[in-house]
């Protein structure tokens, strides 16, 4: 009985570990981590300046800034194939049974198969971000046209996508969108809103997001995938000034939390009840943790470099930090917020993703 529990606890130990994949930014490549110790790096990643790797059963895949999308096995780290949509593309979303690439250079949208095989070229006019799947559709914002535009899956036994419908003059120049449930929501560069399409209803509004109390508006919305949405709160980090915007889920503004620089990114835990905050300038090399509940910030932390990305576990209590300028990743103890690990040789590292297996 004992031997049979301590292999149980050997296997839930093997299989509660994360394997990580970081971008290693000016190198073209990712360093794969596992048990916290970097074990491997998949070469020929093409420009990895803005990166992203995404994860669909038990497939990997990256875009590359230049364009190319290529598939990966992501427990044997080979590369299982490669396509090049365009000559500059950093969106792309994975459905059960395709690939969809928002493209820059070419103004096109990609349909491709899981396999990378093209499927379906769209053309805009346009430069394309924003892409994200509902049900049958595909929505995306046309950054050129100032128009969003939802395709629809009329093939009943493949695939073939058709304009169902488009929202024009929705804001000025869409760079961002993200999905909350059944709502689509996009952001501007001038704009002083964000954009949203109810995808039950197909009906669009504009919403006014406040800096304080007395009203002041945003100047501009920062990237959605900066944004944290968890709970029943928001958290937006403010465009040029140094705090985190907080919302209800109606997105009516319950108050500012003050941070010591200009907030770029925040990452909420799995829990939700923690919300990591980096920042830009003179302060990318720190981090601070915000409690969500009280809305106070209960850890400050100062590291050897510029912060680029951080990333909550959701299988250990770990948080891990991307320290680019050292060519490291930090491993936090979110149990007691100690520093657990340093990662070394990591080369240029930025987004962190990982594997849930």
């Amino acid at each position: 009985m004992k031997k049979l529990i301590l292999m149980t606890l050997f296997f839930i130990h093997i299989f509660a570990d994360d394997k990580i994949f970081v971008v290693q930014r000016e190198h073209s490549s990712l360093a794969v981590i596992k048990n916290d110790k970097k074990v491997d790096i998949i070469q020929n990643m093409h420009n990895m300046n803005h990166g992203v790797v995404k994860f669909k059963d038990k497939d990997g895949y990256v875009i590359s800034r230049d364009g190319y999308v290529i598939k990966f096995d992501p427990e044997t780290n080979k590369i299982l194939n490669s396509y090049k949509t365009s000559k500059s593309a950093i969106g792309f979303t994975l459905a059960d049974d395709f690939v969809a690439v928002a493209n820059y250079d070419d103004k096109s949208v990609d349909i491709l198969s899981r396999d990378l095989k093209p499927i379906q070229k769209i053309k805009t006019g346009s430069k394309n971000v924003g892409i994200k799947i509902y049900k049958d559709y595909v929505i995306f914002a046309q950054m050129d046209n100032d128009k969003l535009t939802v395709l629809k899956n009329i093939s009943k036994d493949g695939i073939k996508f058709e304009i169902f419908k488009e929202f024009k003059d929705v804001g000025v120049m869409p760079f961002d969108a993200m999905i909350q449930d059944n709502k689509y929501i996009v952001g501007f560069f001038t704009s002083k809103h964000f954009g949203t399409i109810d995808l039950d209803t197909m009906t669009y509004k504009r919403v006014k997001i406040f800096l304080d109390e007395k009203r002041q508006m945003v100047l501009k919305v920062p990237h959605f995938g900066f944004w944290s949405i968890g709970g029943d709160k928001v958290f937006v980090p403010a465009v040029g000034d140094k705090k985190v915007m907080v919302y209800d889920m109606d997105f009516k503004f319950k108050k500012n939390i003050d941070t010591l620089g200009m907030p770029v990114f925040t990452s909420l835990s799995p829990d939700k009840k923690y919300l990591a905050v980096t920042y830009s300038g003179k302060d990318f090399p720190k981090i601070q943790i915000i409690n969500t509940k009280t809305l106070k910030i209960i850890r400050n932390y100062k590291f050897d470099g510029k912060v680029l990305h951080v990333r909550w576990s959701k299988s250990t209590p770990k948080l891990y930090i991307s320290v680019n300028d050292t060519n490291k990743v930090m491993v936090l103890d979110t149990n007691n917020w100690a520093l657990a690990k340093v990662i070394n040789n990591i080369k240029k590292p930025s987004g962190i993703f990982i594997y849930e297996r």
